[in-house]
């Protein structure tokens, strides 16, 4: 089987506040659980008006304190923001807390502007020490004897660490680590297949992994209808174009007539960046599920869907879980 995932901003939508935004987190995380979905993942960004799952670990300990099964972690954690040593002990205690089911895949874009990277106390060359970084994290989890320090806890726990990307050089580190990698197709697909290829090609096996293991996100917005589906995702539209424009907000709600207001440019640059989306009914999205495995034969999906309405967004899930096992016995 194919499994699907999720990944979750925990979006801040218009007339509500991040209380709500983390309260809605809960429930899909818990919904998901009992859909069968492997992996419930949170993303870091900061300064963003519309994320709420800037303290990405903090939101992690409570969707897995309010969850039983379902593997919970981030994709992911933006590592030049941090200390290696820091994530390590940060994610040694939410594995100590909920054994076998905590992930750690790791970026290295600031997940905000410039301005926010500085208040990070981010600096400019921070990013070309990532692949340092990735390796110093690991030993933390992999210490050994009379290494003078550890991470404690996270000595001798195994909590799968993952390479983002959404270029080439994600894939290229993860295939010579030896890493699970995934691809941030859901907004920067124009390298997806070139990624692919680097990665599967270059891949090392390693104590981790024998073999590559490829992770695409998918925006995916399902509705009773076509229609339905395609005015719902006008507020992931909408929220694209403002976070282009440099006017982030909170997310909008639907606005049926808002591709045809905007200039011709800005459509162009929705349908290039946001093109790995499958937004439909059930009939149209299986289509679009089963083209897509079987262009890339990725291993797993990891869905995103920034709907307005929480009950919609619930319902969106539902539908593509229940698409899952009849996408798979297709394109096995």
């Amino acid at each position: 089987m194919i499994p699907f995932s999720i990944l979750d901003l925990s979006p801040i939508v218009e007339g509500g506040d991040a209380s709500q935004a983390l309260r809605n987190t809960i429930d899909l995380a818990q919904h998901a659980e009992r859909w069968g979905y492997l992996r419930y993942w949170l993303a870091e960004h900061h300064n963003i008006p519309s994320v709420a799952s800037a303290a990405t670990s903090v939101v992690i300990c409570a969707v897995a304190g309010q969850t039983s099964t379902i593997r919970v972690g981030a994709g992911g954690i933006m590592l030049p923001n941090h200390s290696p040593l820091v994530i390590a002990e940060q994610f040694g205690t939410l594995e100590s807390l909920f054994p076998g089911r905590i992930d750690l895949a790791l970026g290295r874009a600031p997940g905000s502007d410039q301005l926010t990277a500085r208040a990070l106390r981010r600096k400019p060359g921070d990013a070309e020490t990532f692949p340092h970084d990735v390796l110093e994290l690991i030993t933390y989890f992999h210490a050994q004897s009379g290494q003078p320090v550890r991470a404690i806890p996270g000595t001798g726990l195994k909590v799968p660490v993952w390479i983002l990307g959404s270029s080439l050089y994600g894939a290229q580190l993860a295939a010579e680590l030896g890493l699970p990698y995934a691809f941030a197709s859901h907004f920067a697909p124009a390298l997806m297949m070139d990624a692919i290829a680097a990665y599967r090609n270059g891949f090392r096996p390693s104590q981790f992994l024998a073999r590559p293991h490829l992770m695409l996100g998918v925006n995916a917005v399902i509705g009773e209808t076509d229609e339905e589906a395609k005015q719902l995702f006008t507020s992931h539209q909408q929220a694209f174009v403002n976070l282009r424009r440099g006017t982030p907000g909170p997310l909008p709600p639907p606005d049926p007539g808002f591709l045809e207001r905007i200039p011709a440019q800005e459509r162009w640059e929705i349908g290039q960046t946001l093109s790995v989306s499958v937004v439909g009914s059930v009939r149209y999205v299986q289509a679009a599920f089963e083209e897509f495995i079987g262009r890339t034969q990725a291993d797993e999906l990891i869905l995103v869907a920034q709907i307005y309405d929480h009950a919609a967004r619930l319902r969106s899930y539902e539908l593509a879980a229940a698409l899952r096992d009849q996408v798979d016995m297709r394109v096995g």
